[in-house]
């Protein structure tokens, strides 16, 4: 079986050293491990297991490699040839061009601040590449539970726009958490002529 998307015209994504290539089985095992380890900041209920991730690969992952229209694009994080994470576009709404940025790394990268931001910031170009440029989406938008300024500052720093605030959507440990919204356009839809965001029919 081909673990490639048919969607997708190459075979990887790269800047500098970095690299986006389409996920493997093989990286599931950590994947596993990194989602179990940092479970407090996704949209996960329950700890993954070697049997779950398989389940989840055979039944969603592989079969979306030969469709048209997946609902999602995901990519391992690479430097050279050792994976660092893991990330890419879900939720695809392929009628109105958009998805959701999806991206974790490895528990000590993201731990460490410097460094998390750097991944991050090369992931986004990234992913904004694949979907602006290869993938011809119009708008990525992105979900953060507002306990993660890190990780909102970078959204910003590479283009994402804050766009709202959901007060108390979720419980963590315990205490509501807010989740922040942020968005992103196809630079060829940010240089159209669009309406006024309050604008009304």
């Amino acid at each position: 079986m081909s673990e490639h998307y048919a969607c997708l015209p190459v075979d990887e994504i790269c800047l500098g050293e970095r690299r986006l290539v389409t996920l493997r089985h093989a990286a599931m095992a950590d994947i596993m491990h990194w989602r179990n380890a940092q479970q407090s900041v996704l949209r996960q209920r329950e700890p993954l297991t070697p049997e779950s991730q398989e389940r989840y690969y055979r039944t969603v992952i592989a079969p979306s490699y030969a469709e048209r229209l997946p609902g999602q694009v995901l990519f391992s994080y690479l430097i050279g040839e050792e994976a660092i994470g893991y990330g890419g576009l879900v939720h695809i709404a392929w009628e109105h061009k958009r998805a959701e940025v999806s991206f974790l790394v490895r528990p000590e990268r993201a731990s460490t601040p410097e460094v998390y931001e750097h991944d991050f910031g090369l992931f986004l170009r990234m992913i904004q590449e694949a979907a602006f440029r290869h993938l011809k989406l119009m708008r990525l938008f992105t979900e953060t539970y507002d306990l993660r300024p890190r990780h909102v500052r970078v959204l910003e720093a590479e283009g994402f726009e804050f766009e709202g605030r959901s007060r108390a959507h979720v419980w963590i440990d315990g205490h509501p958490v807010d989740s922040l919204m942020h968005g992103c356009l196809n630079p060829e839809l940010k240089s159209a002529r669009l309406p006024p965001r309050n604008a009304t029919s």
